[in-house]
């Protein structure tokens, strides 16, 4: 099997645009869960969100592309902002920097993990408006009339596919690609496939990991229903989300995007790239328990993690930091302290956390921002703050700090699950010469 490195991350989290803004406002203990701005939120239980800041998706495509940004919903233009970060963090020229890329396009790969994107209210409604009957949607109106008001391109800003599919079309990617939609596991399951791919000989680079935005009518009324969200910190979002504590009362929803440049470790060598770490182990189970929460004992979730740390080679000792998915929601949270107890058995107390969800909310398929984060806390060798754990829920021995910390250690693993059990890990290392 050939070694795959990590040569460049691209970020767009609620704490900022960039690796570098994403990365310094997590050290800062920033909280970017507020009231929602996207749309007013006040006919719904939950107010609060994590938005990402401000920006202009032109900026971030080639002119020549421009006119495509019509068709692109939010999540499609999360996943190019961290694509074009994560390019210009690498130093690969591709086909939307120059006419003469520097990059072997058959040998360069894309796996996105995407999210069931919601399509913006005002595009269907006004269609559905026009085919009224009686106070009612007519079928024969709407496919005579309402339909026709939607422009003929409307279905692929909503497709999840897009998200790869524009990435590959700016940066002249034809290497394997592939979109998995398992909701949280999304991205952690696509960097895994581009890594077995680079590792298997069929790419030479990927760009990988995911993206999704839940802030919108429809994808906050769903996480109401489901019971996820916190109704009870409207006014005072930066204690909203609580992971692992024992005043946990839910999550936020949030958006974002987190993209990593696999690269195989002699290609990288050979164009003298910057190396932030190795990816040395990756592993999926599915447990199968129920579509809306965790198997309690954790006992799936706890096999991703054993999984993927015996195909690094690595024991549970050697761990130095943990980002784990710890979204705030108290039943979940102990569900995935009962398989991280499986996991490392007494050693857990010893592995630092990294519960960065406190701070940015729950970006779903965007927790490709959680793998970028475990490289980035290896990389620098600070484990950032864990805001808002104050009690440990059940009395449960956790190594974190209420403060950044600096660490030496060589090996960083990302782990998270999903509603319907998916559940991923990955492992990322020092690289070695």
């Amino acid at each position: 099997m050939r070694r795959v490195v990590i040569t460049g991350i691209g970020v767009i989290s609620p704490l900022g645009i960039g690796a570098a803004a994403h990365w310094q406002s997590l050290l800062a203990g920033n909280v970017a869960v507020r009231r929602i701005e996207a749309f007013d939120p006040s006919a719904f239980p939950s107010h609060i969100a994590g938005e990402v800041p401000a920006y202009k998706i032109g900026d971030f495509v080639p002119k020549s592309y421009r006119k495509a940004t019509k068709v692109m919903a939010r999540d499609i233009e999360l996943a190019v902002v961290a694509a074009d970060g994560a390019f210009r963090d690498a130093g690969l020229q591709s086909k939307a920097y120059t006419d003469s890329p520097a990059i072997d396009s058959a040998r360069f790969g894309c796996n996105i993990g995407a999210g069931l994107i919601s399509c913006e209210l005002d595009e269907l409604t006004a269609a559905m408006h026009v085919a009224r009957e009686g106070g009612a949607l007519d079928l024969r109106k709407w496919g005579k009339a309402g339909i026709e008001s939607l422009t003929p391109l409307w279905l692929l800003k909503y497709l999840p596919n897009m998200l790869a599919c524009h990435v590959t079309i700016i940066h002249g990617l034809k290497g394997p690609s592939n979109t998995i939609t398992c909701a949280d596991a999304s991205s952690h399951l696509a960097i895994g496939e581009a890594f077995r791919t680079i590792q298997r000989g069929k790419a030479d680079l990927a760009i990988c990991g995911g993206a999704e935005s839940k802030v919108n009518p429809m994808g906050l009324m769903r996480q109401c229903l489901l019971k996820r969200v916190n109704t009870q910190s409207n006014e005072n979002p930066r204690q909203a989300v609580r992971p692992f504590d024992a005043h946990a009362a839910g999550t936020a929803i949030g958006e974002g995007g987190g993209l990593l440049i696999l690269e195989e470790y002699e290609h990288a060598q050979k164009r003298g790239a910057k190396i932030y770490a190795e990816l040395v182990g990756f592993a999926a189970s599915q447990d199968a328990y129920s579509v809306t929460d965790p198997d309690p004992t954790g006992h799936s979730y706890a096999a991703a993690i054993t999984k993927a740390l015996a195909d690094a080679k690595v024991s549970p000792a050697q761990v130095g930091c943990l980002v784990p998915h710890g979204l705030g929601i108290a039943r979940h949270d102990q569900a995935e302290l009962a398989g991280l107890r499986k996991a490392f058995g007494e050693g857990l107390e010893n592995v630092p956390l990294a519960p960065i969800k406190s701070q940015i909310g729950s970006l779903a398929a965007g927790c490709g921002v959680d793998a970028a984060t475990a490289v980035l806390i290896l990389h620098h060798q600070q484990i950032p703050a864990a805001v808002n754990l104050k009690t440990p829920a059940g009395g449960a021995r956790v190594h974190v700090a209420p403060a950044p910390r600096e660490a030496k250690f060589d090996v960083a693993v990302s782990s998270v699950y999903s509603l319907g059990g998916q559940n991923a890990a990955l492992v990322f290392r020092g690289c070695r010469r």
